[in-house]
């Protein structure tokens, strides 16, 4: 293992919590650091604890009286009018004892993971806790309260003057990073998730490229419901590579929501791990291509939380380390948690081939996405070769 990473992490984290009915469980986190360390696949000294985002960081996207209600919120002084107007005390997003403390950690989670990074202790850092995707600059959705992709990327802007490329594999589009700077060439943002159609938020289409300045910086390829490995894939990695080759960071921010897998019990995909494998392989080659090996990775969705989550965010760690664990999980891992667990756990890393019966629509769902694909990347392809014959002239 090679000591270019840091992992980002305190029991802390787990006080990032609605309720024991809600599906955003952050038991994930010690589901996969306890995988990782029973594997002997991370150290003590890797591990490093995050910190409390100040007031004045979260404001960097958040309005001051959101953050300020949030924390009302958490004290019980929020009157329930009040809190519906920011998203707060909703089905989603219910409220909990000292949610604004819970919330400002997940987001010092990704800023200690951007220092780490950008100061040259590590190459890579990795903050499973964060990825709350959907914080909005006012209000709260879809399980997030204060967005740290998006604090963390203005972060980088005003400390580190960076160009940042933000990555988004969640299932659900990242449209909460992608509306805070629509409007800024500086951001580039990708997004690949399920399409809209049948899945929150409902955006996410070709056609949001950005606005202004930012026009031409916002990428979203919503692939078909059912879509499976091969195409994803395929999606992926042509839509990355094109992507970075035409925005050039200084840094890549990639966001790991772990819902795009066929046991994922809120979205439609057919995924398995093998996306889970390519995912951090894909960045990791490019962060060191494009962007002298610098690469913060956060979590996101994910909510098969037994079979799914450690499996697929441990592959980020041990793609940063250079560690290609394969073959049967650990058998005291398997045992220490199959008694909590309310479907059998997996024995191997990755996934049976006949787990699930063939997609009988499986070559219209691919012909599908690759059109989608080619109409997302149209503006780099034409600009390319508007360039080449130009050159040629």
């Amino acid at each position: 293992m090679s000591d270019t990473s840091l992992f980002v992490f305190s029991e802390e984290l787990l006080a990032y919590k609605f309720n024991d009915e809600h599906p955003f469980n952050q038991r994930r986190l010690t589901l996969t650091l306890d995988l990782l360390k029973k594997h002997h696949a991370i150290r003590d000294d890797q591990i490093i604890k995050p910190r409390m985002a100040t007031d004045e960081e979260l404001e960097l996207i958040h309005d001051r009286h959101y953050v300020n209600a949030v924390r009302l919120a958490g004290e019980g002084k929020l009157s329930t009018e009040k809190a519906v107007n920011y998203g707060l005390g909703t089905e989603d997003t219910p409220i909990f004892p000292k949610m604004h403390e819970a919330s400002a950690l997940l987001v010092g989670g990704t800023l200690t993971a951007v220092d780490a990074v950008m100061t040259g202790q590590s190459l890579h850092a990795l903050n499973l806790g964060g990825g709350l995707h959907h914080g909005f600059r006012g209000k709260a959705s879809g399980f997030c309260i204060y967005n740290d992709s998006s604090v963390a990327i203005k972060y980088l802007q005003k400390k580190y003057g960076a160009r940042v490329l933000y990555v988004d594999t969640d299932a659900h589009h990242g449209d909460g990073v992608q509306w805070s700077f629509y409007d800024d060439p500086d951001v580039c943002t990708l997004s690949i998730h399920e399409t809209g159609r049948y899945l929150f938020p409902g955006t996410g289409t070709i056609n949001e490229r950005g606005q202004g300045k930012g026009y031409g910086f916002s990428f979203n390829i919503p692939v078909d419901a059912f879509t499976e490995d091969d195409s994803w894939i395929d999606c992926y990695e042509a839509a990355f590579r094109e992507v970075i080759e035409y925005f050039k960071p200084d840094v890549i921010l990639t966001q790991n929501g772990a819902d795009s897998h066929y046991y994922d019990p809120l979205t439609h995909l057919s995924a398995t791990m093998k996306i889970y494998r390519e995912i951090p392989r894909l960045a990791h080659e490019l962060a060191h291509q494009y962007c002298h090996g610098r690469w913060i990775a956060v979590g996101g969705g994910g909510y098969d939380i037994w079979r799914v989550v450690p499996r697929a965010w441990s592959r980020v760690w041990l793609e940063m380390t250079d560690n290609d664990l394969s073959g049967p999980l650990s058998k005291e891992w398997i045992a220490s948690w199959q008694p909590e667990s309310p479907v059998p756990l997996p024995q191997e890393w990755d996934d049976m081939e006949d787990m699930y019966e063939p997609i009988p629509r499986k070559p219209e769902i691919t012909e599908k996405n690759a059109l989608t694909l080619e109409k997302a990347l149209y503006p780099i392809r034409s600009s390319r070769k508007t360039s080449a014959s130009n050159e040629h002239s």
